[in-house]
């Protein structure tokens, strides 16, 4: 099983989410809106801020992939999306959505008060937390 973080006050997360959810995957999915539903997150060793920051999917064997790798192991999951999954671990196409994923990522986070609001309560920013993911 898959389990999916995501922030489900960020409109372009929740309607990229609710597109997934409404599709058959090959394998279940738990879907944590970790905006709604901080709670979801005990065990997974990742912070609020963090997982806010870039969306995260824990894989079946528990190992966290953050931002493209995410995207990258969630598409693989739907028929119709697996070209793209594979098509991003092409190296220079990888490089380019990491490099666009996470400006994009700084700027949404930084654009919605609960994003940093988490930030600030883990005693972080959102600069150090897209250096980190």
């Amino acid at each position: 099983m898959l389990t999916v973080y995501y922030d489900g006050k960020c409109g372009l997360c929740a309607r990229e989410i609710a597109f997934f959810q409404k599709r058959k995957a090959s394998a279940p999915i738990r879907w944590n809106d970790v905006a709604r539903a901080p709670e979801t997150l005990a065990g997974s060793g990742l912070s609020e801020a963090e997982a806010l920051m870039f969306m995260r999917v824990a894989d079946n064997k528990g190992q966290i992939h953050s931002g493209i790798d995410a995207f990258i192991v969630l598409w693989g999951q739907f028929s119709g999306w697996r070209l793209l999954a594979r098509l991003l671990r092409i190296p220079l196409l990888y490089a380019l959505a990491s490099r666009l994923y996470r400006v994009f990522a700084k700027l949404r986070f930084n654009a919605y008060p609960h994003c940093r609001l988490a930030a600030e309560q883990a005693g972080t920013t959102a600069q150090s937390l897209a250096k980190d993911g």
